[in-house]
């Protein structure tokens, strides 16, 4: 039986989870994160889509956990449990975090993309998930594609072409 892949596509403030023979992609990251959560053995993953690095900034009322790194990854690693993920055996991978725009040396508030950055990987480490690779920071945009059946991110970065980690 040969099955036809499917993109699953990721907006932004958005996650979803994928197995084989899907894909799993998300564009427009800029200061954004996208996080990738992989059950290697079970050839399962997981994508977020991360906006800012804590919830406690939230404005609505109603929050969208998948906007935040504090409550997406927790949300990441319960969907990917619900169709069989194994918390101990899951695994790390990041794209993102850009500094988009110019900063004065002593603005930390504009600072987005590290603070995201370094959010998620406070996440990872509270879940004791490890982070096995990375292509973050930068001043460039990033289009990002998980294949599950390989454990392969594919990141397309502007002005500077495909990298695969």
């Amino acid at each position: 039986m040969n099955e036809t892949a499917t993109i699953i596509k990721v907006g932004i403030a958005d996650l979803n989870i994928v197995k084989p023979p899907n894909k799993i992609k998300t564009s427009g990251l800029g200061s954004c994160v996208g996080i990738i959560l992989y059950d290697g053995k079970r050839k399962l993953g997981g994508m977020a889509h991360i906006m800012l690095p804590s919830s406690e900034m939230a404005r609505e009322t109603i929050v969208n956990e998948a906007k935040y790194a504090d409550t997406a990854i927790p949300l990441l690693i319960k969907k990917l449990s619900a169709i069989g993920g194994r918390k101990s055996a899951l695994t790390a991978k990041l794209a993102g975090g850009a500094q988009m725009f110019p900063l004065s040396p002593s603005s930390t508030v504009m600072r987005i993309g590290p603070r995201n950055v370094e959010s998620v990987k406070k996440q990872l480490s509270r879940y004791s998930i490890p982070l096995i690779a990375e292509d973050s920071g930068g001043h460039n945009g990033r289009t990002i594609e998980f294949d599950p059946e390989q454990g392969t991110l594919e990141i397309r970065t502007v002005n500077k072409g495909v990298s695969t980690i």
